[in-house]
């Protein structure tokens, strides 16, 4: 792997998930004791370097998470469980009410068969876009998620597709006020997920994605059908760019 790291997505939320235990409380090297005419004020010292403290934590964490993730193609994975990913992914954002979203797609069937044949299994990352690192993969909008039915009406009605459907159910895990929500939704259903699958594959249809890697939590596993893959939905504590697969 190479010695630097090129983020494409990091999500700060996750990292404060986790804390270190707890310690026995000792006296703060990094408070500084002020004097002043109405008393003793304890002030802290402004962290040197947060950006560095913040890898430091991901490199930790990477370290606890990887010896515990499973790869993502493992069949009979739960919903809350950690894995690892390494695919062609392309970078997805949405309109209108969904803007805050950000969608990562592996290679529709039939693209790319040797990642087909190694992991059997199709992968949806979904996150908020506010993670997302530095220059991310150009992205444009994705399938249409709201259609008009006439139904002899001048004015017509709106209704969500089946694809709106799974992205309202994703959206409620990231909405802006509540980011980091991890519970699954019950209205993530496979013929949603697979109809916005296919909307963004034909969108999309040979536009090779870049090979990325990182680590997510499983939202929902979705079994495999007699006209689709198994797909795992998931959401990502870090994708990044893997350079030595380009």
């Amino acid at each position: 792997m190479s010695e630097y790291r090129e983020f494409v997505y990091l999500s700060d939320a996750k990292l404060q998930q986790f804390a270190q235990p707890r310690r026995r409380f000792f006296a703060r090297p990094s408070a500084v004791r002020l004097t002043s005419p109405v008393g003793g004020v304890e002030v802290e010292t402004p962290t040197a370097d947060a950006e560095r403290d913040r890898m430091r934590r991901l490199a930790k964490l990477d370290k606890y998470l990887g010896e515990r993730a499973e790869w993502f193609g493992t069949q009979g994975l739960r919903s809350g469980q950690w894995v690892w990913f390494e695919a062609p992914l392309r970078c997805v954002t949405l309109r209108d009410n969904y803007q805050h979203m950000v969608l990562f797609v592996d290679p529709a069937p039939g693209e790319d068969l040797p990642y087909e044949q190694e992991t059997g299994c199709r992968l949806l990352l979904h996150g908020s876009s506010r993670h997302l690192v530095g220059n991310a993969p150009v992205a444009v909008d994705g399938p249409a998620l709201e259609d008009i039915d006439g139904n002899g009406s001048s004015i017509g009605t709106t209704f969500l597709t089946s694809a709106g459907h799974a992205v309202r159910a994703l959206s409620l895990e990231h909405d802006p006020i509540a980011d980091g929500v991890s519970a699954p939704s019950s209205d993530l259903t496979g013929s949603g997920v697979w109809d916005l699958l296919a909307a963004i594959d034909a969108h999309y249809a040979h536009a090779p994605g870049a090979w990325m890697r990182g680590l997510a939590r499983v939202t929902k596993g979705l079994p495999a059908t007699d006209h689709a893959a198994r797909c795992l939905v998931a959401s990502p504590l870090s994708v990044e760019y893997a350079h030595d697969q380009a």
